[in-house]
């Protein structure tokens, strides 16, 4: 399939409908499969990234200089990225998966009716997973794992950008798979850069694919939830804020502020907006804006940011709507808690919010007042992340409000269904 670039219609049609067919098949194998299969099965494909890294990486530098003469932008190539110790993190995230408790046939729940009735809550597997996904080769490992440990076929769709890459740690799955006597159709990844292919996955694959994930930028995900016959789990972006409050220890604001916004600017969870209490600017302000500046970041400041110190550019209002993912930051001052909350409620993706602050009062009219997945008390914004939760990895974040909500997990890519045990009993 790979010794072409273009194909017809049909033939991506009928290449689809086959990846379809093939993952419908495993998912019911993986529906009954033990958990200790599916851990033994991540925990050689871990072995096999360990064992394969120059390969991983002679790939992933095929990608880097595809992505140079593309002119993918710094953000975008520090997503693509990989190194030794990245694929390190991948085999150690995929083991820490295949660590956790296996989810499938949990009891969530357990009661008993007046009438005798036991009931039970069980925990399921979705069915099949399409993961759509732009730049980050990780995603194939954390994606592939997740799906597999609840008991997911997941069929994945790298971009074009990290095509090379995502083959090469899709071996490795693959690798550990076919060790642990799985179906190989699992975890299978689209085998072609063709458009095409998306559009295929959106309309469900004649009822196969049970959920759509999406991760990349605003134009991918806009269409998939536009697009998308399935229910998607997806957030368009990560507008970031974090505010520091009048009672903010400064210097673990200041630590707090330069590592949100500067640890990996590309990532979802990097801050985008600071706002400042206004109540206590003289003290917060500069100190702020300089540790970031020292550091090669932007500022693009309110008018009240820019009297207060030196050097700033001005913000416009599509500042406080954009996602950078770059060394750049908005920010302003706000009328204390109440104006961060309504300079939030305004412009947030309902993705990460923060507050730096010693006032417990202020911190819950935060938390309760501000409507995002992931809420944060004197921490970076750097830590919305799956594994940061303990989760082993993550698909993505998810803002909806229906199924998943936060860092999508191994427990919200499960469903349930309800056990009922009777002793005879009827409702006449």
């Amino acid at each position: 399939m790979l010794d072409k670039t273009q194909y017809s219609p049909a033939e991506v049609a009928s290449m689809m409908q086959e990846l379809g067919r093939n993952a419908s098949d495993a998912s019911k194998i993986l529906a009954t499969a033990s958990g200790e299969s599916k851990s033994a099965a991540l925990l050689a494909a871990a072995d096999s990234l360990r064992a394969n890294v120059q390969s991983i990486l002679k790939a992933n530098e095929i990608d880097m200089a595809n992505g140079k003469d593309q002119g993918l932008s710094n953000a975008m190539m520090d997503r693509l990225k990989l190194t030794e110790e990245r694929v390190a993190d991948m085999a150690n995230a995929v083991v820490s998966i295949a660590e956790m408790d296996d989810p499938v046939g949990q009891v969530m729940a357990r009661w008993e009716r007046p009438n005798g009735l036991d009931i039970s809550r069980i925990r399921t597997p979705l069915g099949v997973i399409g993961v759509i996904y732009e730049s980050r080769p990780n995603v194939t490992a954390d994606a592939g794992s997740l799906c597999l440990k609840a008991g997911n076929a997941v069929i994945l769709r790298g971009g074009t950008d990290s095509f090379n890459s995502s083959r090469a740690i899709h071996g490795c799955m693959v690798d550990g798979l076919k060790s642990a006597g799985l179906p190989e159709a699992a975890i299978q990844l689209v085998p072609i850069t063709d458009r095409a292919a998306v559009g295929e996955m959106l309309k469900g694959l004649n009822g196969r694919i049970d959920v759509i994930v999406p991760r990349g930028g605003r134009g991918l995900v806009e269409r998939v939830q536009s697009d998308a016959r399935v229910p998607v789990f997806a957030h368009l972006e990560g507008l970031v804020h974090v505010y520091v409050d009048k009672s903010a220890n400064l210097d673990m604001a200041v630590d707090i502020i330069v590592d949100a916004k500067l640890r990996r600017t590309g990532i979802c969870g990097a801050a985008e907006t600071l706002l400042i209490d206004a109540r206590d600017a003289d003290r917060l302000a500069a100190p702020l804006v300089e540790a970031l500046k020292q550091r090669g970041c932007e500022i693009r400041g309110d008018e009240a940011i820019q009297k207060l110190v030196p050097d700033v550019n001005p913000a416009s209002d599509a500042d406080w709507s954009t996602e950078y993912l770059d060394t750049i930051i908005s920010a302003g001052l706000v009328d204390g808690v109440d104006g961060a909350i309504r300079h939030i409620n305004r412009w947030s993706s309902n993705h990460t919010d923060a507050i730096i602050a010693e006032d417990s009062e202020a911190v819950e009219r935060f938390f309760n007042e501000i409507d995002s997945a992931i809420l944060m008390h004197n921490a970076s914004t750097q830590f919305a992340d799956g594994g940061e939760f303990g989760m082993g990895a993550e698909i993505g974040i998810a803002t909806g409000k229906m199924h998943a909500r936060g860092p999508v997990g191994v427990e919200q890519l499960t469903s349930f269904k309800y056990a009922v045990r009777g002793s005879g009993q009827i409702r006449g």
